[in-house]
């Protein structure tokens, strides 16, 4: 019985892959209508995707193959998006060669061939494909300066130089850390930052505890810096009747024990400070972590007239702060849990450097010495890397007229160049320029010949670290949000969810982020964010509410992943170091979580208002809803006072 079950466990992937579409098919069956048939497909993938019985991009696929079968849209549809322009003279236009089917012609049409407008009038995002729009282009533009800062070590020059200067105290290090991995994980992968930081801090610990472990052993001392508040039986004396104390003889195996305990719980916050700090820090960045592209996305996908709401600029505005404030936080937090409330001593107020600070001090400093001064390549990267920052900031900041307005601006004065395209013009360059200058070297293979360095990339690196994964789950999720438009299913859903139209709007928000915030434990954060905002956006239209007043916490709400190990990779590389229980992760990530939502709701509800023009109904909104909301500033998305 015990080989049964052990057998049916092992095939458990194929199992469900085999079963779960036919156990759902009553509801394709008996409710006949294209909204049951989209139901059929996002249900079918939520659950492939929380299973993970299938890789998550292999079931970002399904759309191609559901929707078209399901008479949705047509693969046509959602392989390529018609442009929706249209324009006065057909001499604008130009043909392409291109086979259609009469339904998907567009006005103007030449023969059998689809006509497009003149490349001069189409910006980016408007000839992207359903799997490889602007914000995938944008994913892939950043992670190829991300790979580039990677390859050349420059992430870790920036480590070890922050630490050097915020020094070994207990409070100070944890900051230091989390300080280094949150900026890092501003503008490269999660994992990635995790990855490095987690030995770095695990090898300064390590320092910190052989370093103090011998020095008690020889002085029978004890380091009041980082010293946990907890008593301690070596240091109790034993009082007679006089009042004076007489000293006890310390127990060695007492002292080590009490030594390895404090060890371990400095280890542990360490851990968690650097996967908390990882997961905080990509919410920063429009490019930081996959659920924040995915809004980006989705706003343009659901209401193309938005005007570009959602951009770089606008995002870091609002997401840079809600960062520090949870940041801040989260330090907070974690030292309380595992240092305690005695803030002079983890901070060493008044107390000279000891001699293990000064060990772990110097393993720091070797550290930085071994990667010797900074290489054309790593000064190159940097210079580059700036100028790709000072181009997103400045390319349409809404507050003034970007560069992007100035010289290549659309007719309405937007910007035809996006933040995808400036990403993908940097990644450019970077395969162009060498890594070293002039850097002519004896080629090996060609003995008397000299051959040119290698670019700052190359593509058997970037084909290597390149996550090619989530591009498709990405454009799975654009798809999925494409069918759940052209369906109803949003608009039934939506319409559904009017009875919250009584309840106040910031309760909404904080009723939404902890249901995303609680789903994200046990899915993907992509695969949540694609789920819900969808669904959020047709409720928003259906109350009248700003959709981004809903969809902004919501995707914020998928980087609070911090009570499992399996809950985001982060996580899961920080608890293979061991040292910590699957209770010390949700006992520390239950309450960050918390604070994480209510932090979100102060956001949406203060700065986030004026950034956004979330205070009215926008008219970008109303294009697609039959929902009668003016967009006027009576018809407010927040209470009144």
């Amino acid at each position: 019985m015990a080989t049964c079950w052990q057998a049916l466990w092992a095939y458990r992937s194929y199992l469900i892959v085999f079963f779960l579409p036919i156990l759902l098919l009553p509801l394709p069956i008996l409710v006949p209508s294209k909204e049951a048939y989209c139901a059929y497909a996002i249900i079918l993938m939520a659950l492939f995707w929380c299973t993970e019985a299938l890789p998550l991009a292999v079931t970002a696929l399904f759309p191609i193959i559901l929707f078209p079968m399901m008479g949705i849209v047509d693969a046509s549809e959602i392989i390529q998006r018609p442009f929706p322009f249209s324009f006065e003279s057909p001499g604008e236009w130009q043909s392409v060669g291109m086979s259609v089917t009469e339904s998907h012609k567009l006005r103007g049409t030449v023969g059998d061939c689809r006509v497009f407008p003149p490349l001069s009038r189409v910006s980016a995002c408007q000839v992207a494909i359903e799997y490889l729009k602007d914000s995938n282009i944008l994913f892939v533009g950043g992670l190829l300066v991300a790979i580039a800062v990677e390859h050349w070590n420059l992430h870790k020059r920036i480590a070890l130089w922050v630490l050097l200067i915020v020094g070994v105290r207990p409070a100070l290090l944890m900051l230091g850390f989390m300080l280094v991995t949150a900026f890092l994980s501003m503008w490269i992968s999660n994992t990635a930052t995790s990855a490095m930081m987690a030995p770095i801090a695990h090898a300064v610990l390590d320092q910190l505890h052989s370093s103090q472990a011998s020095r008690n052993i020889e002085e029978g001392s004890n380091n009041p810096t980082f010293e946990l508040q907890e008593p301690s039986p070596q240091k109790e004396a034993t009082k007679p009747d006089n009042g004076h104390a007489l000293p006890v003889t310390s127990a060695p195996s007492e002292e080590r024990a009490h030594l390895s305990q404090e060890h371990l719980r400095l280890t542990q916050c360490m851990s968690l400070c650097v996967c908390y700090s990882a997961s905080i820090g990509g919410i920063a960045t429009l490019t930081g972590t996959s659920p924040n592209l995915v809004l980006q996305g989705q706003i343009n996908a659901l209401f193309p007239q938005n005007g570009n709401v959602v951009n770089f600029a606008s995002w870091f505005s609002f997401a840079f702060p809600t960062m520090v404030i949870l940041l801040l936080l989260a330090w907070l937090w974690l030292q309380i849990l595992f240092l305690g409330f005695n803030f002079r001593k983890n901070f060493g107020t008044g107390e000279k450097m000891q001699e293990q600070q000064q060990a772990a001090y110097c393993i720091i400093q070797t550290e930085y010495r071994l990667l010797g001064p900074m290489t054309f390549a790593e000064k190159a990267v940097s210079v580059l890397f700036v100028i790709l920052v000072l181009l997103w900031f400045t390319r349409e900041p809404g507050l003034f007229l970007g560069w992007g307005n100035l010289a290549f601006p659309n007719a309405t004065g937007e910007s035809m160049v996006s933040d995808g395209t400036v990403a993908i013009f940097i990644g450019v360059i970077m395969f162009v320029m060498p890594s070293k200058f002039p850097g002519l070297t004896q080629d090996p293979e060609n003995p008397g010949k000299v051959k040119a360095p290698l670019g700052l990339l190359d593509w058997k690196t970037v084909n290597q670290k390149m996550p090619w994964n989530i591009v498709l789950l990405l454009g799975g999720g654009y798809a999925l949000a494409k069918g759940s438009e052209r369906s109803g299913l949003s608009k039934w859903l939506g319409n559904k969810l009017t009875p919250l139209q009584s309840v106040p709007a910031p309760a909404i928000v904080v009723i939404l982020s902890l249901l995303v915030a609680t789903f994200t434990e046990c899915t993907s954060n992509v695969a949540t964010t694609t789920l819900f905002l969808p669904i959020l956006a047709s409720m928003a239209q259906a109350i009248c509410l700003h959709p981004l007043y809903v969809m902004l916490p919501c995707t914020l709400a998928s980087s609070l992943a911090f009570m499992l190990p399996v809950a985001t990779p982060p996580n899961a590389i920080v608890f293979s170091f061991g040292g910590l229980k699957v209770l010390d992760m949700a006992r520390a990530g239950f309450l960050l979580n918390i604070i994480g939502v209510l932090v979100i709701t102060l956001a949406i509800n203060s700065w986030s208002i004026t950034i956004f023009s979330l205070h009215s109904f926008p008219s970008w909104a109303q294009a697609n809803t039959t929902a009668q909301c003016l967009p006027s500033p009576a018809n407010t998305t927040m209470p009144s006072p």
